[in-house]
């Protein structure tokens, strides 16, 4: 498994932009809750800042206990973290790519310091007036862009559990708003609730054709 290192902010440091910020989201494919984004920048000329970060990657490759151990030390660490949700409702008005590029913008706007530079996970962000990347796989690659993944992930997880309170019936303090039969279980009982994606089409068709689909998790 690739693990993700600086060499990219190396070399954006190295062009002079000193404030680098990676951002990553969380929650795209969920039928229910927010949508997350993450932006966290790096301490610039830190000779030790990969081993201080060490076990930082993907979050997806993490446990949940993982994460949240590297949640702190990634706040500790870090020169400044933004963190932003979008609900279901720009989801439905406006589609999940766009309410993933709003959710990394709006993250990037709680930044405490304007960022000189953004390393972006795979999409770029036309709304946002900074020079930037867009890196594919860049979870896999860059150090800031694994942190904010983390970041995203444990900020989207903890909201879930609140809607687990004000939801008892859908598990969301288990699955998170994503597929699997306990939740579609869920459903089929009690129905969708405002914290669904109702009219998003993924979700529609998940209603229409009355099955989870192909590969969803169990």
């Amino acid at each position: 498994m690739r693990l993700p290192d600086l060499s990219l902010e190396n070399a954006v440091w190295a062009e002079g932009h000193k404030l680098v910020a990676g951002i990553d989201e969380a929650g795209r494919g969920a039928w229910a809750g927010p949508v997350a984004a993450a932006a966290v920048i790096l301490p610039a000329g830190c000779p030790d800042l990969q081993q201080r970060l060490d076990g930082v990657r993907d979050s997806k490759t993490l446990s949940a206990a993982q994460r949240d151990v590297l949640f702190e030390v990634i706040q500790r660490e870090a020169v400044a973290v933004g963190v932003a949700m979008v609900g279901p409702e720009a989801v439905m008005e406006s589609g999940i790519a766009a309410a993933t590029r709003r959710a990394m913008g709006d993250a990037v706007a709680t930044l405490p310091c304007r960022p000189d530079y953004l390393l972006v996970d795979y999409l770029r962000l036309p709304g946002v007036n900074l020079p930037q990347g867009n890196i594919t796989r860049g979870d896999e690659r860059s150090l800031s862009i694994a942190a904010a993944s983390i970041i995203a992930k444990v900020s989207r997880d903890r909201r879930m559990k609140q809607l687990a309170v004000t939801y008892p019936d859908y598990g969301f303090e288990r699955h998170k708003g994503y597929g699997t039969r306990v939740h579609w279980d869920a459903l089929r009982r009690h129905g969708a609730t405002p914290a669904h994606r109702r009219t998003w089409a993924p979700f529609q068709r998940l209603l229409a054709c009355g099955q989870l689909p192909a590969g969803e998790p169990t």
